[in-house]
């Protein structure tokens, strides 16, 4: 797999996160753990196309 599409993958990933945060941020009851694991997957998901980027 190359560079580009690596990190282009990762960015498709990156976009069904944010999605299934606002999704679950529109829930009256949302899980809050959920919610934090969510965002914290999409932070890793950032970090690694920023460190695969500047490679």
């Amino acid at each position: 797999m190359s560079l580009e599409s690596r990190i282009k993958e990762l960015s498709e990933r990156h976009k069904r996160l944010d999605a299934a945060i606002a999704a679950e941020l529109k829930h009256p009851a949302g899980d809050d753990v959920r919610i934090h694991e969510l965002k914290r997957k999409k932070l890793r998901l950032k970090d690694e196309i920023a460190s695969l980027r500047t490679n």
